[in-house]
Formats: structure tokens, sequence, C-alpha cells
């Protein structure tokens, strides 16, 4: 049998070549080699040298994992528990890609320009206000209010050293045992996420300029104050306040913020009648589930990665109870999106597995399986029923974000004092919240979880309400009536996101 390969021809039967000059040409080029690899002098040399190489390898390896003091902590461990925090706060980073792509799916095609770019300078934004200010006032050491070091990453440290042995200026954070550069790096990620929210509550109708100066001070004293409050070891958490993962210090945060100015700011031109309320569909639905599926992922980050170690059993159990929780509220609020409205809508889908994910993330470590589809599945029909609500009250929010992080951020909360089943309890936390109301009967820890949520609304609402105000008496909040009709990605950034695709009038409304 004979075939054909490049320019010679291949006897199958024999094995050999029925040569062409091309392959003359290389064959003559491989000789060399051949000779060389003849050679069995130096051929035993080579053989001799990679043996030597793949010994001392392996050797270091061995070494390697054999523990090397390094204050009470071994090195190999420093450097998994590293690599892991690193790898999820990647993933929340790249959770902004998920926001990015759903916000702008779920709003018209005039203001896609709009916001892809705030949902991108938000976070670049955000990294400036951590570095400098909000870092240290969230985990700096200080008062049970508000932290006074660390800033522009700055002061005595000595991590990843933990526990007494730690020295410096950052002692609630003295129990990972990770470098500081990975700790803020994790935290910044955080940061950036609550930012990020009141980007789609406020769409469609903000001056670029008012978020653009709103997302700094957010950054920069908002979030690290509450975070202070809770992961700063603060009075909050002194009191028995517990939220894992960020449910109330990232979530509830961006909603309340993005709550206060939708109501400033009012509804979008033509949205709401006296009595009536009119649709303003979305652009793209396809850019939509793509970002919600990028969300779903980036969750497998933010609430594993949270433990900032790498303890397998802690994080798998975390994954799992997350998963579910995402799973069941995307479930849910089809199902109630279909009995309400007589179909299956895919947004509400999409807002019913983000609120699964808001849901659980306080309580992540501290429930079971079980419990965690129940939070799912409420939240899921929470946030379809906050939706219509929110409509009823002429709150305009395009894109849920309120719904979403606000009301689903607060059902996660109260869900820690609910349904925590208590420290020591199933092997699954030594320290962390008391059992919860539904599991002993005890209303202790709802009642510290229901404080932490008016103590944190009442400061974000006074807060928020303040900056609004400023920029609206100042630069001015929101654009014209005309400049709203004609789009933000022409009047704000004088460009389109779709330039020279053939618009519909429909999707220019």
């Amino acid at each position: 049998m004979t075939c054909c390969y490049g320019d010679g021809f291949f006897n199958s039967s024999h094995s050999d070549f029925l040569v062409t000059p091309t392959l003359m040409l290389t064959s003559s080029r491989l000789q060399p080699l051949k000779l060389f690899w003849r050679n069995s002098f130096l051929s035993r040399l080579i053989w001799f040298l990679l043996t030597l190489i793949i010994v001392f390898a392996w050797s270091s390896v061995a070494s390697a994992q054999a523990p090397s003091s390094l204050g009470s902590t071994p090195d190999l461990k420093i450097a998994i528990d590293t690599v892991w925090v690193l790898f999820t706060g990647t993933l929340i980073f790249f959770m902004n890609a998920g926001f990015c792509m759903l916000e702008t799916g779920f709003c018209r095609i005039k203001n896609a320009t709009n916001l892809l770019s705030k949902n991108l300078i938000v976070f670049a934004l955000s990294t400036v206000a951590y570095w400098a200010i909000g870092f240290g006032i969230m985990f700096g050491d200080g008062t049970p209010f508000f932290g006074s070091n660390g800033f522009f990453l700055s002061g005595a440290d000595n991590s990843p050293l933990t526990g007494d042995a730690y020295q410096g200026v950052f002692d609630s954070l003295s129990w990972t045992g990770i470098p500081l550069q990975t700790k803020f790096f994790f935290q910044l990620a955080f940061a950036g996420t609550a930012a990020t929210i009141v980007s789609g509550a406020v769409a469609e109708r903000i001056r670029y300029l008012a978020f653009f100066a709103f997302t700094f001070p957010l950054v920069a004293i908002a979030y690290p104050v509450i975070g202070h409050w809770i992961w700063g070891r603060g009075w909050l958490a002194d009191l028995g306040f517990w939220d894992f993962a960020g449910s109330t210090v990232v979530h509830s945060v961006g909603g309340w913020a993005g709550l206060v100015g939708a109501i400033m700011l009012g509804p979008r031109l033509g949205r709401y009648a006296e009595k009536a309320t009119f649709a303003m569909p979305g652009h793209n639905l396809s850019i939509a589930t793509l970002g919600c599926l990028i969300l779903w992922l980036g969750w497998f980050g933010f609430n594993p990665g949270s433990v900032m170690a790498v303890e397998p059993k802690t994080i798998s159990h975390i994954l799992l109870t997350t998963n579910m929780s995402i799973a069941c509220g995307g479930i849910a609020a089809t199902l109630m999106s279909w009995r309400n409205f007589g179909k299956p809508d895919l947004t509400m889908t999409i807002n019913g597995i983000l609120a699964g994910a808001v849901g659980i993330t306080a309580s992540c470590a501290f429930v079971t399986i079980p419990y965690a589809v129940v939070i799912g599945s409420v939240a899921g029909m929470i946030v379809v029923l906050s939706i219509s609500f929110m409509d009823r009250l002429h709150i305009d929010d395009p894109v849920g974000a309120i719904s979403v992080h606000l009301v689903c951020g607060v059902w996660g909360t109260l869900a820690v004092g609910l349904f925590s089943v208590g420290p020591n309890t199933y092997n699954l936390y030594s320290k962390g919240p008391a059992a919860g109301l539904f599991v002993n009967g005890n209303v202790q820890q709802l009642l510290y979880q229901l404080a932490g949520i008016i103590a944190v609304g009442s400061f974000m609402v006074l807060f928020s309400g303040v900056i609004w105000l400023i920029l609206k008496s100042t630069v001015g909040i929101r654009v014209s009536r005309k400049e709203e009709s004609v789009g933000l990605d022409l009047v704000e950034h004088g460009m389109e996101a779709y330039n020279g695709f053939v618009i519909s009038e429909q999707d220019d409304k």
C-alpha cells in the first residue's frame, strides 16, 4: 500500500520512502544529527547529564516538601495558600467582565458604550481609592469604628506570620498566613464588586462624571467603614454579627448606595405613567446570559476564596453550598416568573441565579446543603417579587441590581441567624455564629444579624445621600431630557458600541 505524504511517497508495507528531491534535501540536513547520536560516547554523556538533572530536580522537590519553618507557618503551606488566594481573587476580578456584560445586555443599545465604560473604569478607580485610603480604614488598627493605620499599604507588617507571632498594623488580618500583598489584592477584588453594583441601578440616565466622582468615596470611605465594623474586628464583630463572604459587607453596601442613587435620579423617561409601567427591554440577552455565567463562575472564587487558605474540606463544602443555592435560585425565579407572567422570563432566571448567589454568601460556611437549597430557593422567589415591587414604587432599576444585591443581601444576612448549625456541629466550623432559629430555636443570632442590617443600612443611606446631594448641587447627576433621548453613548462618549450597524427604531427608543 502506497500513500502520498507531502512531496514524497511512503510505502507502508516496506517502511521505506520513495524519495523525491525535497526529501533528499531534508535527509541531508539530518545527517549531522544522525552521526551525533550514533557516537556512543556522546550519547551516553548526554543521558548521564540528563539523569543528573532529573535526580537533582527530584531532590529539590523532596526538600521543598519538608517543613521549613518561617515563624510558625511552613513555607510550602504559605506558597499553596498564596496561590489559592491569588487564583480566587483573580476569579473575583473576572466578575467585573460578568457585570459588564450583564448590565450592558440588560440596557438599551444607545447606552451600551456608557455601560461598558463605567464597568471598566470602576475597578481602576477602586484600585487607587482602596490602596490609598480604603484598605487602611478597613483593616488597619484603630478604633472599633474605623482603622487609622496602613494607608497606601504602609506600616509595620511581618506577614505571613499569624496569631501571637504577628507584629504589624493589620492585626485584623493576622489570622491568615499569606503575604500582605496577597491579602490586599483579594480584598481589593471585593471592593471593586461593591462599587460596580451601583452602576446597574443608576444606568441609562446618570452623568458619567457623577458616577466617576461617586465611586471614589464609596470605595475609599463607605465600604471600608462597614468592612471594618464586620471584618476588621469592629463593633459589629464584637457584638456577634457574622457575614462570611459579604452578603452585607459587599452586596448590601453596593445595593444601598444604588437605591439612594436611583431614587435621587428618578426613573428613565417614559418608564412609568401614573398607573402603568412600560417595558424597556435590554438590547442583547445573549451577552447578559454570558455575563450571568461569568458571575456564577466568579462566585466559586468569591465564597471558597474567603477561607483565604487551602482547607480542602471547608472550601469543598462552601463550593457545594454556593452552587446549590445558585442553582435553586435560578429554578425558583424561573418558576415564579412563569407563574406570575405566563411564560418563563430569561431576565428573571438570570437575576434568580444571582439572587441565590448573594443569598448564600453570608452563610455558605455555616449551613448544610439542604439549608442552602432553602436559602437559594427563597432568594429566587424574593427577587422576582422585589423587582415587581420596585416598579410599583416607581424606583427604576434597569438591571434589577437593588433587588438582587440589597434585598437578597438582607435575606442572606438574616439566613445566618435562621439556618447556621452552630460551632462544632457537623464539623463545619469551630468559630462562627451560634445555631440559628430554625436549628435550635435560639433567636439571639438572628437579633445580632438584624442589628447589623439596620446599622449598615442607616450608615449607607446617610453617607450615600450626602454624596449624591453634593454631586447634584455641583456637577449634576442626571443628563438632560434631550441627552437621555439621544442616548449616553453619543452624548457622553461621542461614539457608538455598534458603529455601522443598522439600528431599528424600536431598539433605539
